[in-house]
C-alpha cells in the first residue's frame, strides 16, 4: 500500500501584521514506492536569530540527507537499519544531524561574507553565529513495516486512526515560549526518537500529521488540538487526500488568525489501501 504525501507552511497571520518572513519549512523527499522522508522546522524568528529562515532550510535538508546515507548504507539489512534506529536515534544519529547542519550553517555563513564574532581566543566564535541560525527540528521517515520519528525542540508528530490520536515521540515540555534548538552546539542531547513498526498491508486507514508548534498553539487546550487532528483525518476519509490538500493552505491561515498567530507548517502522510484504489495511485 502506497503513501500519500503532502505540505503546507503558512506565514502567520502576527508575521504579516509586522511584516516578518515566514520561519517554517518542510520538505517531502520520495525514496521508492515504499520509503519517504518528511521533515519539518522552526526558525525561531526572534532578534537574536535573524537568519533563522535560513537554519530552518538547512534543517529539513539535512534531515533528509543524513536518513538517505542510512538507508543507502543498510539497503541490504532492514532489520539491522531499524535495531540501529532505535538504539542510537537519540545519540549517534542526533549526533549525525547536528554536525552536518552546524557544517552547513558555517558554510552558510562564510558564503554570506558577514563579519565574524570573535572569542576571546582570537577565533571565529561559532556558538554565536550557529544562534544566529536557531531553529527546531522534526523528522519522521517512512516505510512499509515501520516509522521513525525524531524531534528536536517543539512542535508535533501525531499518529492519528480510527481508534483516535497519538503523539509518535514523547517530549519534555518547557513552559513559555522557549524551546530546545539545534543552534545549541550539544544539541543532540536534547533529541527524542521513536521506532514505531506498522504493517501497511492491514489496509486500515491512518494519517501520520507532523506541525509545528504554531498549530498546537493555536488551540486553547490539547484536547482540542487532538480533536482538530481528528478532523483532519475525518475529511480525508470523507472528502479524499486531494480535496484535503487543496484546502489546507486557507485553513491553516484561519487557524493562525483565530489562534496564537504563529507561522504554521504541515505535513501529511495518508495510508489507506481504498483511497489508493479509487485515486489510482
Amino acid at each position: 500500500m502506497k503513501h500519500l504525501l503532502y505540505g503546507e507552511s503558512i506565514k502567520g497571520a502576527a508575521h504579516v501584521r509586522n511584516g516578518a518572513l515566514l520561519q517554517d519549512s518542510y520538505k517531502i523527499e520520495k525514496v521508492s514506492d515504499d520509503i519517504s522522508i518528511i521533515a519539518a522546522a522552526d526558525g525561531h524568528g526572534s532578534e537574536k536569530c535573524p537568519k533563522s529562515k535560513n537554519g530552518s532550510m538547512i534543517a529539513v535538508n539535512v534531515f533528509c540527507k543524513v536518513m538517505k546515507d542510512y538507508i543507502n548504507h543498510y539497503s541490504d539489512a532492514t532489520e539491522s537499519l531499524i535495531t540501529w534506529l532505535n538504539r542510537e536515534g537519540e545519540l549517534r544519529f542526533a549526533q549525525n544531524i547536528c554536525d552536518e547542519w552546524q557544517r552547513r550553517v558555517r558554510k552558510s555563513f562564510n558564503d554570506s561574507k558577514a563579519e565574524k564574532p570573535v572569542g576571546d581566543d582570537g577565533k571565529t566564535d561559532w556558538k554565536s553565529v550557529y544562534k544566529l541560525y536557531g531553529t527546531t527540528l522534526l523528522g519522521l521517515l517512512i516505510t512499509s513495516t515501520y516509522i521513525f520519528a525524531f524531534q528536536l525542540g517543539d512542535g508535533d508528530i501525531q499518529l492519528v486512526d480510527e481508534g483516535g490520536v497519538s503523539s509518535v515521540v514523547e517530549t519534555e515540555k518547557i513552559l513559555g515560549t522557549e524551546t530546545y534548538s539545534l543552534s545549541k552546539v550539544d544539541a543532540w542531547r536534547k533529541a527524542v526518537s521513536a521506532v514505531r513498526r506498522r504493517d501497511v498491508s492491514e489496509g486500515v486507514p491512518y494519517l501520520y500529521l507532523i506541525s509545528t508548534d504554531g498549530f498546537a498553539n493555536s488551540y486553547l487546550t490539547e484536547e482540542d488540538f487532538a480533536k482538530t487532528c481528528r478532523e483532519y483525518f475525518a475529511l480525508i476519509r470523507r472528502h479524499g487526500f486531494d480535496i484535503v490538500c487543496a484546502n489546507l493552505g486557507k485553513w491553516l491561515t484561519e487557524t493562525s488568525e483565530l489562534g496564537c498567530g504563529d507561522d504554521i507548517t504541515v505535513v501529511l502522510a495518508y495510508f489507506d489501501a481504498r483511497e489508493m484504489i479509487l485515486d489510482g495511485r
